[in-house]
């Protein structure tokens, strides 16, 4: 999924949806959690380093954990922290809400996408290779 590489910019809990009638009562607001194993649910913000669009150089990646996964130590120098994902998943979905149909005889407005969707178990370091020293 990410040939050159993919760099953590953060991570944070996904929340769950709260209506209006919801924060007018000051019910506090839930983190949303995995429908397949009920833990908490993280989303990994990560820049995409083989992006070919800047409209797709940003990325989430959800982990469901009990704990807040912690993102791997920047580079000394750097803010750059190279990741590497464990179990990561991608799931297609179309993005219908840029469809219109169109009045009677008019022909129908789509301006549908396809999306991604990407979960992982979990995330490590990227083991930087190492390059031989010229002797």
């Amino acid at each position: 999924m990410f040939p050159r590489g993919a760099l953590v910019m953060g991570v944070e809990p996904v929340l769950k949806f709260q209506s209006a009638d919801e924060r007018a009562k000051g019910l506090p607001v839930e983190q949303e959690a995995d429908k397949g194993n009920g833990l908490p649910v993280w989303s990994v913000l990560v820049i995409d380093q083989a992006a070919e669009r800047k409209t797709d150089a940003v990325v989430t990646v959800k982990i469901a954990a009990a704990h807040q996964p912690v993102p791997p130590e920047a580079i000394p120098g750097t803010d750059v922290r190279p990741v590497l994902f464990e179990g990561l998943t991608v799931t297609p979905w179309i993005d219908d809400k840029g469809c219109r149909s169109g009045a009677a005889g008019e022909r129908h407005r789509c301006r549908a996408k396809l999306g991604y969707s990407l979960r992982a178990t979990g995330m490590k370091p990227a083991v930087a290779k190492s390059v031989p020293k010229a002797a």
